[in-house]
């Protein structure tokens, strides 16, 4: 949660970034998706990376890397500057998120996995939506600067926790394992039917997800008359219910529903309720009531694919791998969702964007039903 904290800083604090240091949308834009591009570009290969130098151990590099990077970047006097210390957190953040799911499945019992693991994907909506809401009540005040140091002061705080409470802990040393060359095994987890659609469940999930939050904010004060610092702080609560689909998946796993009811139920349901966001003939104060409970209900997704990683893993030693190309499906997703959304509304106004969730939401729940068809093959033999 402390790492997604410098995904959620950026979005509200673009307008005092612009104003201070002379930048333009453009560069704003590459400020928010160089986490994306990151991820994107070097998930499994991370993954891997860290699957050789030990999880504990590169979680707290991540952590590290997150907060030095986070202070440097508070002081950074032009905006080329910052996105070298912006790539810098992207890293720290991916090595993070990458290492954690292991180290969470060594120390929990095996009938606790579903539960501790879709505990474990709120961190996002979580983390960020916190960072957001922080943003929003402090910026008035002060500038964008002061948010980076408080995401730097968040992330050393943690750095400290894990010195002193993980590191001295004997169950999270690194494991013996078989392990082959970094190209053969990403040729192994790409070339796996289920890691594959799982990450591409989750790029388009995120493909939708980011297209309605990342727009909501133009949403409100272009059709209520919202001021910016009231748009941001009914994104960051819309994005922090998320967190209650998440934990929401663990209880409907955990009472045997099957994990393609789960996604391809909430994915088809919500994509009538992702459209009325858009589409004409909507109250628009309805429009944020939509937006809450697509949050919530869509949460679900991410819940269900992560606990999925273990059972659909090549091999125990690539689960790691696996989280890694699902981070790629789930930054990929991120990085062409808002700009296909900007381009339908662009040239087809609000409603055309209602073609990109659906189609997006269809994705999610054909992935659900392979990974079903897999899951029993798969648990059958």
């Amino acid at each position: 949660m402390v790492a997604a904290f410098h995904v959620g800083k950026v979005p509200p604090s673009i307008p005092s970034l612009l104003k201070d240091l002379g930048a333009d949308l453009r560069q704003a834009g590459w400020l928010l998706a160089m986490v994306n591009l990151t991820a994107a570009i070097g998930g499994m290969t991370i993954a891997l990376t860290v699957d050789r130098f030990g999880h504990r151990r590169l979680v707290v590099l991540g952590t590290a890397l997150c907060g030095v990077a986070s202070l440097l970047g508070a002081f950074a006097d032009s905006i080329d500057l910052l996105l070298l210390w912006r790539f810098l957190e992207g890293l720290g953040f991916i090595i993070v998120t990458v290492s954690v799911p292991t180290l969470v499945l060594r120390v929990t019992e095996p009938h606790d996995r579903h539960r501790a693991m879709t505990i474990w994907t709120s961190y996002m909506p979580a983390g960020a939506g916190a960072m957001m809401l922080i943003a929003a009540l402090i910026l008035p005040e002060t500038s964008w600067r002061a948010v980076w140091l408080v995401a730097s002061a968040a992330s050393l705080a943690m750095l400290a926790a894990l010195l002193v409470r993980a590191v001295p802990r004997h169950e999270l040393d690194a494991q013996p394992a078989n392990r082959r060359p970094i190209l053969h095994e990403m040729a192994e987890v790409a070339s796996s039917g289920g890691p594959m659609a799982i990450a591409i469940c989750f790029g388009a999930y995120s493909c939708c997800w980011l297209a309605i939050v990342g727009f909501l904010p133009t949403l409100q004060v272009e059709r209520l008359g919202f001021s910016t610092a009231t748009a941001a702080i009914v994104t960051a609560l819309v994005t922090a219910v998320n967190v209650a689909g998440n934990l929401l998946a663990g209880v409907l796993l955990q009472r045997g529903l099957p994990r393609a009811a789960v996604i391809a139920g909430a994915a088809i349901s919500m994509a009538f309720c992702a459209a009325g966001i858009f589409v004409d003939g909507v109250p628009d104060l309805w429009r944020l009531v939509l937006a809450g409970i697509y949050s919530a209900v869509i949460g679900v997704v991410p819940g269900a694919l992560f606990t999925g990683l273990p059972v659909h893993s090549p091999r125990p030693e690539l689960v790691g791998a696996s989280t890694g190309l699902l981070m790629q499906g789930s930054n990929l997703g991120g990085l062409i969702g808002p700009p296909i959304t900007g381009a339908l509304v662009a040239s087809g106004g609000w409603p055309a964007a209602a073609w990109l969730t659906s189609i997006a939401l269809g994705v999610v729940a054909g992935s659900a039903l392979f990974l079903h068809w897999r899951e029993r093959r798969k648990l059958a033999a």
